[in-house]
C-alpha cells in the first residue's frame, strides 16, 4: 500500500509490535494503549501487525473473523479519530459471504475508512523439516490493489514472517523494496511468542529510500519511531533518477482492478 504526496514533508511514523494473545480483548485493549502511546510522542502515521487481533494459525481464523465493519474495526476508527492519526490497521481475519480473507483497514485522521484490503498472495509455504504452513486452507485471496491518498509516502507491510523465513529474508526483503521503488518501507510484525503455534520473527522495521534501516525492534513487544523526510526521498529520487530511464517502448506496467 503506498501514500500520495500533498503537504507533510515532514512527519513521525510509528510502527506497533504487538503481542498477541488468544483473548481478543486483550489485543484490542493493548492496541488501543500502544497506538495512544505512539501519537503522544507525536507519530502521525501509526502501523499495527499483521493478525493484530487474533493469534496467527488457520485454525483460529475462522473462530477470530469479523465482519467489516466489526468490533475491531470500529476500535481503530475511533482510535483515528481520537489521535488525529492516519492509522494502517495492520489485519484481522475478515469472514464476508461464507468466505474469510486476511484483510487490512486503514483510516484516516476523521475516523473513516480509507481503504480496505484483502491479502492477495496468500502465504503458503513447506521447508522440510523447518515449516509446514498453508494460508489457503482457509483463508480466500482478495482481488485488487489498494491504493490511498495520504500525506504522506511509503509502502507499508504487516507481516508476520516465522524463525525460518524471517531471519532469511525480512530484513533482505524490506531493504530491497526500498531501493528498487526509492521509498521508505514500514514492516509491523506481531511480537515473538515462543509458546505460540506459530512463531513471529518480530524486528519490525523502517527502511529508507538509500536502503538503511533507521529503526528497527527487537522480538518483544515494542513501539519503535522514525522520522520520515520526504525531502531527503526526493533528493535520493534525482541523484539515481531511475524513472528516467523506463523504457516504455519495449515494457509496461499495468494493474486490472476487480470488484
Amino acid at each position: 500500500m503506498s501514500g500520495i504526496i500533498k503537504a507533510m514533508s515532514k512527519f513521525r511514523l510509528a510502527v506497533v509490535q504487538l503481542h498477541v494473545s488468544k483473548i481478543k480483548p486483550d489485543n484490542l485493549g493493548r492496541a488501543q494503549k500502544l497506538v495512544k502511546e505512539a501519537a503522544g510522542q507525536g507519530a502521525k502515521v501509526v502501523v499495527l501487525p499483521e493478525c493484530f487481533n487474533s493469534p496467527y494459525g488457520t485454525g483460529f481464523f475462522a473462530e477470530y473473523a469479523e465482519k467489516i465493519p466489526g468490533r475491531s474495526t470500529q476500535v481503530l476508527s475511533e482510535l483515528a479519530k481520537d489521535c488525529g492519526i492516519y492509522l494502517v490497521g495492520g489485519s484481522i481475519p475478515e469472514e464476508d459471504g461464507g468466505k474469510l480473507y486476511n484483510t487490512c483497514s486503514v483510516f484516516g485522521p476523521d475516523g473513516k475508512l480509507l481503504v480496505k484490503h484483502r491479502k492477495i498472495h496468500l502465504f503458503d509455504i513447506d521447508v522440510p523439516g523447518k515449516i509446514c504452513f498453508q494460508e489457503s486452507e482457509t483463508l480466500s485471496p482478495g482481488n485488487s490493489l489498494s491504493i490511498f491518498e495520504t500525506r504522506c509516502q511509503l509502502l507499508v507491510y504487516p507481516g508476520a514472517f516465522n524463525m525460518t523465513t524471517g531471519p532469511a529474508h525480512w530484513e533482505l526483503l524490506q531493504r530491497g523494496r526500498a531501493v528498487d521503488n526509492q521509498v521508505y518501507v514500514a514492516t509491523a510484525s506481531p511480537a515473538r511468542d515462543e509458546t505460540a503455534s506459530y512463531v513471529a520473527w518480530g524486528h519490525s522495521s523502517v527502511v529508507n529510500p538509500w536502503g538503511e534501516v533507521i529503526t528497527k525492534a527487537g522480538s518483544e513487544e515494542a513501539v519503535v519511531f522514525a522520522d520520515i523526510d520526504l525531502q531527503y526521498l526526493s533528493d535520493v529520487r534525482q541523484q539515481i533518477s531511475i524513472t528516467t530511464q523506463r523504457r516504455n517502448d519495449i515494457y509496461s506496467v499495468s494493474a486490472v482492478q476487480e470488484g
